[in-house]
């Protein structure tokens, strides 16, 4: 069992859109290779920034209980779908908008992630705190090769991030204090709602992962536990 350290952190709970993989440029070439393979063209990297940009406005939708919840694959899905006709490709079939869909299960860690989820996975439970499906997390952690200990989703609790059911819920089912937690995120917004019910923070900054539509969200606004550049020196930072 995880001792934590003297300030009484025994787990880190990591964002992973972002934070641990590199979504942007994952996509980005997935896109790229099934446009190849499928004999499509259209302007993937514009695509893959507008499918984005559809993430929050979708989970708001749910939030603010104008829909049901539902897992993050069928808002990634419904977006997708609404974007597919404005880039020519209105006519592709179900099977490769399904496959498109599931491109978020494919996406590469950062370079320091695999080395730097290792050296604290030997200090603290290691686990993700994310807005994805848990299928989806799942399949991710085995295709990236991510050493999670314990893999906590939207799903799980029926809410997504920023609501409080979300960070309450992790610490309770985990059988410890919030006080016992620290979120790991490259997101401000993120951090600040954690923190907010008691949790302690990390910021990890990820400044490539934003393209010309996404909010620059370089760097730390607000004063953190702790901030880094990269997991291994938060590891580092954490004496592991």
């Amino acid at each position: 069992m995880s001792q934590g350290n003297a300030n009484g952190v025994e787990v880190l709970l990591f964002d992973v859109f972002g934070t641990v993989v590199d979504w942007r440029t994952s996509l980005q070439r997935w896109f790229q290779r099934f446009g190849r393979e499928n004999k499509l063209q259209a302007d993937w990297p514009a695509l893959v920034d507008d499918w984005r940009a559809a993430y929050q406005p979708s989970m708001e939708q749910v939030r603010q209980g104008e829909q049901p919840y539902v897992t993050l694959d069928v808002l990634h899905r419904e977006s997708l779908d609404a974007l597919l006709a404005t880039y020519g490709l209105g006519g592709m079939l179900e099977t490769d908008r399904t496959q498109m869909a599931r491109a978020w299960r494919w996406l590469d860690p950062w370079p320091d992630t695999i080395a730097g989820l290792t050296r604290l996975k030997r200090k603290y439970v290691i686990g993700t705190l994310s807005n994805g499906g848990l299928g989806l997390l799942v399949d991710m952690a085995k295709y990236a090769g991510l050493p999670w200990d314990v893999v906590l989703s939207a799903d799980v609790f029926q809410h997504y991030k920023p609501d409080p059911a979300v960070y309450l819920g992790a610490a309770e089912l985990l059988a410890r204090p919030t006080s016992a937690l620290m979120l790991v995120a490259a997101h401000n917004y993120d951090l600040a709602a954690a923190r907010s019910h008691g949790y302690r923070t990390a910021f990890v900054a990820r400044p490539t992962e934003y393209g010309p539509r996404q909010k620059k969200d370089f760097g730390p606004e607000d004063a953190w536990d702790y901030v880094a550049s990269s997991l291994e020196e938060l590891a580092e930072k954490l004496g592991t």
